[in-house]
Order: C-alpha cells, then sequence, then structure tokens
C-alpha cells in the first residue's frame, strides 16, 4: 500500500490574493455556492511544520487532488469520514490521485484528527480560512448552533482558529485535474451528507 506522508500545514497563499471581507463573514449557509465544475484553481502553497513544502500546482503535476474539507476534530461526522477515506486510501492512490484534507484548526488541534483517523494523507492548516473562503465553503453558524458547538461537542471554535469569528466550511469535496480544473464536487449545505469513496473513484480520471 502507498502511503503518503502526513504533513499537518500552515497556510501560506500568496497567489490567491484574497481575504475576507466583512460580508464574507456574516455569509450564512445558504449563501456560500463553492466552485464549479470547469473552474480553473489558483495554486496555494504552503509550508508544514517540519519545513515541508506543499503546492497545489506541484502536487497536480503528479496526478489530480482529492481535495477535502472538514470541520474539525470535534465533529463526529467528520471523523467517520476521515476514517472511511484512510480505509479506502490504497484505492484512491492506484487511481493516480492524492487526498488533501483542508482543517480550519490549528495544528495542535489537527494532530487529533491524525489520532482519530489514523490519517495517511495530507492535512493542511487553513490558516484566516483563506483556501475555504477562495472555494466559497466558508459559512458563519448562527449564535445557537455555535453555542451547541462550544458546549456540547467541545469544538471551543475561538481557541481552535485562527481567528474568533467561529466560522466553519461546508464540509465539501472537490477532485482537480492535473489542469487545474474541478472535474467534479460534492457540495451540500448539510454537514451529514458527504462524498462516499466510490463517488470519488467514480469521478476520477481514467
Amino acid at each position: 500500500m502507498k502511503t503518503t506522508k502526513i504533513m499537518i500545514i500552515v497556510l501560506s497563499i500568496s497567489s490567491m490574493g484574497l481575504s475576507c471581507k466583512a460580508q464574507d463573514k456574516l455569509k450564512t449557509v445558504n449563501n456560500a455556492k463553492g466552485l464549479e465544475v470547469g473552474h480553473v484553481v489558483e495554486n496555494f502553497t504552503a509550508i508544514g511544520v517540519n519545513n515541508n513544502s506543499f503546492s497545489l500546482e506541484k502536487t497536480l503535476e503528479k496526478g489530480p487532488v482529492v481535495l477535502i474539507f472538514i470541520r474539525g476534530q470535534w465533529c463526529p461526522v467528520c471523523n467517520r469520514h476521515m476514517n472511511t477515506i484512510q480505509d479506502s486510501l490504497k484505492y484512491i492512490q492506484e487511481k493516480g490521485a492524492q487526498v488533501v484534507v483542508i482543517s480550519p484548526e490549528k495544528p495542535e488541534y489537527i494532530e487529533k484528527t491524525i489520532e482519530k483517523s489514523k490519517a495517511e494523507f495530507i492535512i493542511l492548516y487553513d490558516e484566516g480560512q483563506k483556501i475555504s473562503d477562495y472555494f466559497d465553503v466558508t459559512f458563519n453558524p448562527d449564535g445557537k448552533t455555535k453555542t451547541i458547538y462550544n458546549t456540547v461537542l467541545g469544538a471551543k471554535l475561538k481557541e481552535s482558529h485562527t481567528d474568533d469569528s467561529e466560522r466553519l466550511p461546508i464540509p465539501a469535496t472537490f477532485i482537480i485535474g492535473s489542469d487545474k480544473k474541478i472535474i467534479w464536487r460534492q457540495f451540500d449545505p448539510d454537514y451529514k451528507n458527504r462524498s462516499t469513496v466510490k463517488d470519488i473513484l467514480d469521478h476520477l480520471p481514467k
């Protein structure tokens, strides 16, 4: 089984040149639309805690990328999804693709995601939620929802994220081809609905 080295990434996006505007911070889950199939994705780069570097552009030279957004280690649905992806990782890799997971949580919290899922794929720390903003999957949960996440599920959003906005990504999946175009996406405001391994395998290039 081919194993991808785990990298906890501190995000550094230079080419996107995007900042979170005030209206973006107020975006509801139904306002986020996600990048569409056919969109050409701009490159982003990142540096890992062990000085490992990640570049979407360079990674795509090796084959397609399965880009998955998660809410955090506190989310039981995310953890089950990551476990499922890990269990079938070899089938995705056999098709020449790499799995790259995007989390809004700081590296110490991503460690918990790795522990819970035994992840052998790349996990990126989306500092400032620049990646999720670019992919238009970030939204601002209402106050009641934030309270439930923080108290019942122990999310500690202000502590675990870059800022205190407590915004979250819709847990979408995008398959990006070597030409940087989005081949397929699973995008659903309902956090319980996730991409399946069959979906991913069926839509990866032959």
